[in-house]
């Protein structure tokens, strides 16, 4: 396997998440693409035309974050919950503080505080304000 991508499901507001995540990673949104733009979906309910179909936001050369926003009609409806995380390695540890940090704080939730693991890497998980699962880590100790 060469890549593996991360899709989110958001209840409405994946635009808006998507823009959060561009300032924790420092990178920009490659594509946001809403129902109404979609040529391809027929009759696209008025509530639904701004919402995003498929967004996407490069956080490496390899690895993106993908997302979209669920719209009844168009798909079962989505339930934030811990059944994913979405695994960061950083480069350094200021990187992997800066990173966790953010995605922690304002309305997130820290499950397991950053620092040296028990079995050796840096490591730390935690929630950001989405519901979204996140671990960060090093690749060894800092």
């Amino acid at each position: 396997m060469k890549l593996v991508h991360v899709y989110l499901n958001f209840p409405g507001n994946t635009e808006e998440a998507l823009r959060f995540y561009e300032t924790v990673f420092g990178t920009k949104i490659s594509m946001i693409m809403t129902f109404g733009g979609a040529g391809f979906i027929p009759n696209v309910p008025e509530h639904a035309k701004n919402k995003v179909m498929h967004g996407q936001l490069p956080i490496t050369d390899s690895v993106h974050l993908m997302a979209c926003d669920v719209v009844e009609g168009f798909s079962p409806p989505v339930h934030a919950g811990n059944n994913f995380h979405v695994s960061v390695v950083a480069d350094d540890k200021a990187e992997a503080d800066r990173v966790f940090n953010a995605l922690s704080g304002d309305g997130g939730k820290v499950n397991m505080p950053i620092g040296n693991a028990p079995w050796g890497p840096y490591f730390g998980m935690c929630a950001d304000r989405y519901g979204v699962q996140w671990m960060v880590s090093l690749e060894t100790a800092a």
